[in-house]
């Protein structure tokens, strides 16, 4: 059997790895994974597991961000994009399309109808929500509108993300040796991150934290934005190491998380039974909530507020840890489940 996945955004972040995850799970049920991305996507991730992958258009609208503009642009974008990806599914002949999140969820299942084969929608996004749900299986992540409502229909699973047991097998010795000779083993270490992509709100954080009293290293990932975010991190209690791929390593140094409400990651570090403090409104403004379905494991914070929420958690860590450890069980469990879903629809 064969999946063919659509991947939003530029195959480096968490669709990326949203996608990869289930692929894996996938292969251990006897399939074999085909990928496509946008022609203007870097497909960072997929050169570093040798995946080569097809491209075809996946429009976005700007996701939980998106307008009413922004939607009739993507709504045009969207015919064009249906119509290259039928072609595509009529050339491999996949016995399921999955379309990951946002654009590549609303054109696997718009193109998947269109050419009669079986097609899976993972959602996050209010739009994705809106279309996938509608048309075929859908499976809503902790971000989707989704996701906690009481009463859908028969098409919509919720499952957390899929994340890889691998990521709670890191090396925690290896990553003492990649960091920086500012880096200090005596004291906790706080890891800030809002995806691939460093947003300046999570910059802003890591500066606000490097200038407090806080006694901790102050360690950031992801790729740098503009030069705003470059000044931002130019302290000497700042470490930024840029975009990582050995993220397993060095959730295992870290002792609490400062991440945006949404995403990957979030399930990752809760797999990884690390304490988060979600810091609000870092992406365009939106707003998930995430902490009210992690409670007693996520504590959200405003900018304003963080220096103050992060004390709090270290002084309550081994509390936080157990909550913590009790959602990561279920987390771990979500990949298998989605394969399970998905299968389901090949077979019906």
């Amino acid at each position: 059997m064969k999946a063919l996945f659509l991947v939003t955004g530029r195959g480096e972040g968490g669709d990326a790895v949203t996608a990869l995850n289930i692929s894996k799970v996938l292969t251990h049920h006897g399939f074999e994974s085909d990928f496509a991305l946008d022609p203007r996507a870097t497909g960072v991730l997929f050169e570093k597991n040798n995946i080569k992958w097809h491209e075809t258009s996946i429009p976005q609208a700007g996701g939980h961000a998106a307008t009413k503009l922004s939607l009739v642009k993507g709504g045009f974008k969207t015919l064009k994009a249906v119509f290259s990806t039928v072609k595509l599914i009529r050339k491999i002949r996949p016995d399921v399309v999955i379309g990951v999140i946002g654009g590549g969820a609303v054109i696997a299942c718009i193109s998947s109808k269109f050419a009669g084969v079986p097609g899976v929608g993972i959602s996050n996004t209010p739009t994705d929500a809106k279309v996938c749900s509608n048309l075929t299986a859908t499976i809503a992540l902790p971000e989707s509108s989704l996701f906690t409502l009481n009463s859908v229909n028969e098409r919509v699973y919720k499952t957390y993300y899929p994340v890889e047991h691998k990521i709670t097998q890191g090396n925690q010795e290896k990553a003492v040796k990649m960091m920086p000779a500012n880096y200090r083993e005596d004291v906790p270490t706080i890891l800030l991150s809002s995806g691939s992509l460093l947003f300046e709100k999570m910059a802003l954080a890591a500066s606000k934290l490097g200038k407090s009293d806080i006694n901790a290293n102050i360690v950031v990932v992801g790729n740098i934005r503009n030069e705003k975010c470059t000044k931002l991190l130019k302290s000497e209690n700042v470490i930024y190491l840029g975009y990582v791929d050995w993220m397993q390593d060095l959730l295992q140094l870290t002792d609490v998380a400062v991440l945006s409400d949404d995403g990957m990651m979030i399930n990752e570090a809760l797999a990884c039974k690390l304490p988060i403090v979600s810091l609000v409104r870092v992406k365009y403004g939106r707003y998930h909530n995430i902490a009210s379905l992690f409670d007693g494991a996520v504590v959200e914070s405003d900018l304003e507020d963080i220096d103050e929420v992060l004390i709090d958690v270290l002084n309550n860590l081994k509390e936080f840890k157990t909550t913590a450890a009790k959602y990561g069980e279920e987390i771990l469990k979500s990949s298998e489940k989605i394969a399970r879903i998905i299968i389901d629809q090949v077979k019906k």
